[in-house]
């Protein structure tokens, strides 16, 4: 008996993948630990399926923002991967990160000294990276507060590690940015020329985003976390015009990895003077041939894009109409021939030679391709193709 299937999936290109992670490493040089942000499903990719694939093609370190993301990175790559966790853990989870030496984040006090006393009860050390806040504002501790820390961490060092220094910088992405961008890095550099006059340097020093790469190249270190970029994207259209002055090149370098799709459900003629769908927000001046698509607001198709949203089937873009509701879109197919029942719909990807961008479709639903992404919800299945 076959199992019933979801009307919808997301495909992952492991073709492109491997291509963005090349792209990558060439950009930033093979001394540099190349360590792959998966935090939000993985940009929405899907925490499983992309490390998988990533894994097998070389990265052999993650990042992750919870310590809930950190377990899935660890279930998938058997324990096999280098995972460092940026943002949230409860204390009750630190037993399990010290457990299978996952490296994390400090940005306060308690979390240290519940670092310190977990790693006495397991008789294991801590592996920690200290966040010094520079200037976004967010988390991390001050240039004053760093170095009581690091007195403590000294006067433990049988229970817990210097293991890394980092800070996180608001908006590289933005040329209006700019002087604090600057100010951040000073701010990080002057600590760490501290450090090395005491001879207290940690083996990593990471602050560079994708956008800090190829903005701030001086940003490097020893180490970078990159996000966006493995995904096939970039930070932002300045950064990708950045790019292609300073290199020369007139291509866009990366390929997308992600592709969305559904099926036609159900074709139907709709008479002139008709609405369709909920409510009256589209009305039929002629004979309307509709296409049914399973899928709605519910599997990550806003609502917003009611009678303006576009997909493609046989190779056409073509318009939805009517109200998008939980579960469904109707499609305008009058002028298309040959749309049948379990025809391919594309919401995000190339069908022929016509494409649906992540952008264009972010455009049309007013997000950014970040929160895009990662609103694709967890359940839709995802697919490794070539």
């Amino acid at each position: 008996m076959n199992v019933p299937k979801s009307p919808v999936k997301i495909e992952l290109s492991k073709s492109a993948i491997i291509h963005n992670i090349h792209f990558i490493r060439k950009l930033i040089g093979n001394e540099i630990n190349f360590t792959a942000v998966v935090n939000g499903n993985a940009y929405g990719h899907g925490i499983e399926t992309y490390c998988k694939i990533a894994f097998d093609a070389g990265v052999k370190q993650f990042c992750t923002y919870s310590a809930y993301e950190a377990y899935r990175v660890w279930k998938i790559t058997k324990g096999k991967s280098k995972i460092l966790i940026m943002g949230h853990i409860d204390t009750c989870d630190l037993e399990w990160e010290i457990g299978n030496k996952i490296e994390f984040f400090v940005f306060n006090y308690s979390r240290v000294i519940d670092a310190i006393e977990t790693a006495r009860k397991i008789r294991k050390k801590a592996l920690v990276h200290l966040e010094i806040e520079t200037g976004m504002n967010r988390t991390g501790f001050s240039t004053k507060k760093l170095y009581e820390v690091l007195e403590l961490i000294k006067n433990k060092s049988s229970l817990i590690k210097f293991q890394g220094i980092c800070t996180h910088y608001a908006g590289a992405e933005s040329i209006s940015n700019y002087y604090r961008i600057k100010n951040q890095q000073s701010k990080f550099n002057r600590v760490l020329t501290k450090l090395k006059k005491e001879n207290s340097l940690p083996p990593f020093i990471h602050s560079a985003c994708s956008a800090a790469v190829i903005n701030y190249p001086d940003t490097l270190n020893n180490m970078v976390r990159i996000g966006i970029l493995q995904y096939g994207f970039f930070p932002s259209k300045e950064i990708l015009i950045n790019y292609l002055i300073k290199n020369k090149k007139h291509n866009f370098p990366l390929k997308r990895v992600i592709s969305w799709k559904s099926k036609v459900m159900d074709i139907k003629h709709v008479n002139p003077a008709e609405f369709i769908g909920y409510g009256t927000s589209y009305f039929t001046n002629v004979p309307t041939k509709i296409a049914v698509v399973p899928v709605g607001y519910a599997l990550g198709f806003k609502r917003d894009l009611s009678n303006r949203g576009k997909v493609l089937i046989q190779g056409q873009r073509l318009n939805v109409i009517g109200i998008v509701n939980m579960n469904a879109l109707t499609v305008d197919i009058t002028h298309t021939e040959n749309v049948n029942i379990g025809d391919e719909v594309v919401l995000i990807g190339q069908q022929g030679e016509m494409e649906i961008s992540v952008a264009s479709f972010s455009d049309f639903s007013n997000l950014l391709n970040y929160e895009m992404l990662t609103r694709l919800p967890s359940e839709i299945p995802r697919v490794i193709v070539n």
